[in-house]
């Protein structure tokens, strides 16, 4: 419409600020969620590559990352003999921490058979280790603390060589390291032991029969690597989910405001103007469209801006801070115009609350 067209470029300087309000808010929710998707992603990123869809674990131990697990010694075997196995892949896994230059350094280490599996999914430079003394290292880990192929540093007290490095095994709250299951049996101390098995099922098995099947034996739990996953995410995500979305929720609220407060200045200064159209016998759903479409136009505007603004802090942030992923996908793009269109909605309420109780008469007398 003209006069909502007017009204919004009459004051540049005005408009940018409502415009930029609303990107700026609509980035923060856009990298927020990025942030948190990028997060669900790090912390199943083993699981969702790991060969199988099953794991095993200790009977009570229902996470990947979050408990110690001790298999019984004679479980794998039982476990080859049932039915529908086609597979059985061990690993002994363990939280440690690392002194890298000073600097105490969470990890996950991941002790494997690189025959069977169960180690990096995608090893960037380098090869897979041959001896209890050689080790896989995250490489955004490794360039964190300059780190390369051919360095070595203790692990709990024994001295390791890193042979190569993998990609996709950080989070900004922790790495994996991969090393033989031998040698990380000699580190814990725990000859034989196993921390989980991955099992492989055969062509047209039924995963729910076979896990019902194997959570008959005794000392174990099995779970689909769907469900580990939910529970990892449940241990860790929650932590930071519920002040993200907290965040979220501040993030629509400023934007709203700075639109709300624009359009309703705006409104203000141009009293006698709405007066003398409501005079001239226009209803108030005319002057409710024209402050409604001053506020969509910014807030959509700012939307736009705030999705470009977004792709361009998050590649920022990812290139600075490796650790990092920040995953923005196109439903979030669409909740962020739909945030947008809220913002703009609960904007006109304040403005088009003035129209409503303008009394042309009473603007006339001023």
């Amino acid at each position: 419409m003209f006069l909502a067209r007017r009204n919004l470029l009459q004051d540049k300087t005005r408009l940018a600020l409502s415009v930029g309000g609303v990107a700026l808010a609509v980035m923060l929710i856009l990298i927020l969620k990025g942030f948190l998707t990028g997060m669900n992603r790090q912390i199943t990123s083993y699981i969702d590559r790991s060969p199988g869809s099953l794991l095993v674990a200790q009977k009570g131990v229902s996470n990947l990352l979050g408990a110690t697990s001790i298999l019984p010694t004679t479980a794998s075997a039982q476990i080859e003999l049932a039915d529908g196995v086609q597979n059985v892949i061990p690993i002994l896994s363990q939280f440690v921490i690392l002194d890298l230059h000073g600097k105490k350094q969470p990890a996950y280490m991941i002790g494997y058979d690189p025959v069977q599996g169960g180690g990096p999914w995608k090893i960037a430079e380098g090869r897979e280790p041959t001896t209890n003394t050689e080790m896989i290292m995250d490489s955004v880990l490794a360039n964190r603390h300059n780190l390369k192929i051919g360095d070595a540093f203790e692990i709990l007290d024994q001295d390791f060589t890193i042979v190569g490095l993998s990609d996709g095994t950080t989070s900004w709250m922790t790495s994996f390291f991969f090393i033989l299951k031998l040698a990380a049996e000699i580190l814990l101390r725990a000859p034989g032991a196993t921390s989980f098995l991955l099992i492989e099922t055969k062509t047209g098995a039924s995963t729910i029969n076979i896990q019902s099947r194997l959570d008959e034996l005794p000392g174990i739990n099995a779970l689909t690597k769907g469900d580990v996953a939910a529970n990892d995410l449940k241990l860790f995500a929650k932590v930071f989910s519920a002040p993200l979305k907290l965040m979220v929720g501040i993030a629509f609220l400023v934007g709203t405001m700075i639109v709300g407060l624009v359009i309703y200045t705006a409104t203000i200064e141009r009293q006698r103007e709405y007066g003398v159209i409501k005079a001239i016998g226009a209803a108030n759903r005319v002057l409710y469209r024209v402050v409604t479409t001053q506020a969509l136009v910014a807030a959509l505007a700012g939307a736009l801006s705030g999705v470009m603004l977004a792709y361009l802090t998050a590649q920022v942030i990812m290139a600075v801070r490796s650790q990092f992923l920040i995953i923005i996908e196109p439903r979030d793009i669409l909740l962020a115009f739909l945030a947008g269109l809220g913002m703009a909605l609960v904007a006109a309420l304040f403005p088009a609350h003035v129209i409503a109780g303008l009394a042309p008469a009473e603007v006339f007398r001023k």
